[in-house]
């Protein structure tokens, strides 16, 4: 990716942390990538094995085997095909919700994504993060899978520290 490329989100000052707020644009219906943040089968090719039960309440687990770490929250908010928000934690970790919302854009879909850091972490390695796993995103819904993109978490990474420092 070139820097040129690199189009980052925001963050901002939010309840003693910060927020991220990350878009994107995709030339797929809601519905094709709603199956992609929802079905397990489709999570597999850019975020981590796991299951969401699509529903207020639901159990959401994601289980990231090479790095031990395991996701079990519930669903927070939800709207089928249009809103799913839940904790990027488990048991007593601080809460890190996710808010994934999806809009019509035409043929397409905008994705706008917010990330909830909590005080004394890390906002521009979590925001990062995001943004090699949206990468990911955009290349499974084109049914080409990639590996995780260092490359652009490091460029984010830096570009979110400075943008927090600024």
């Amino acid at each position: 990716m070139s820097d040129d490329a690199l189009q980052l989100g925001t963050i901002t000052a939010a309840g003693g942390g910060h927020q991220g707020r990350l878009t994107r644009t995709f030339e797929h219906p809601p519905a094709k990538v709603w199956g992609m943040l929802t079905e397990p089968a489709s999570m597999a090719q850019w975020l981590s094995g796991g299951t969401i039960e699509q529903r207020l309440g639901g159990k959401v687990r994601i289980d990231f085997v090479d790095s031990g770490i395991v996701i079990d929250s519930s669903v927070t908010a939800f709207e089928a095909g249009r809103l799913l928000e839940y904790s990027w934690s488990s048991g007593s970790e601080p809460q890190r919700p996710l808010r994934w919302e999806l809009t019509p854009d035409g043929a397409g879909t905008r994705l706008a994504l917010t990330v909830g850091v909590p005080a004394g972490e890390d906002a521009a390695k979590a925001c990062a993060g995001f943004e090699g796993h949206l990468e990911m995103l955009a290349a499974a819904l084109e049914g080409v899978p990639i590996k995780f993109p260092f490359e652009t978490y490091m460029k984010a990474r830096q570009g979110y520290k400075d943008m927090l420092a600024g």
